[in-house]
């Protein structure tokens, strides 16, 4: 994979923008199980992490921000600035994780 600076500002320290690309994103929409549902109801009891769950949202934020990167690359983006991350419910036990941020290009 291309190196490529990802940040959450809207500027990179020693570097000017030259170039504003547009919108880079990547989603994926996950869906819960039966078994993790069981799993968090009796954490839900008892009290603490429900770590299926987190598992679950690690792995989606994970794969929005390479699909986000991803897109920039093939825009030929040396960078990606205001990144962000929100998600959705997209119907009942489905939620989506979505990474987007502006593809720019940058000074050498």
């Amino acid at each position: 994979m291309a190196d490529i600076i990802v940040t959450t500002g809207t500027d990179i320290p020693g570097k000017k923008i030259i170039q504003i690309l547009g919108v880079a994103k990547g989603n994926t929409v996950r869906a819960r199980n039966i078994g993790r549902d069981i799993g968090a109801g009796l954490k839900n009891i008892v009290g603490g992490e429900v770590k299926t769950y987190t598992e679950m949202t690690q792995n989606s934020r994970d794969e929005a921000y390479n699909r986000m990167v991803n897109e920039a690359i093939n825009l030929k983006a040396d960078a990606i600035i205001g990144v962000r991350f929100t998600t959705s419910m997209v119907m009942a036990g489905a939620s989506e994780m979505l990474a987007y941020g502006t593809a720019v290009k940058i000074s050498k």
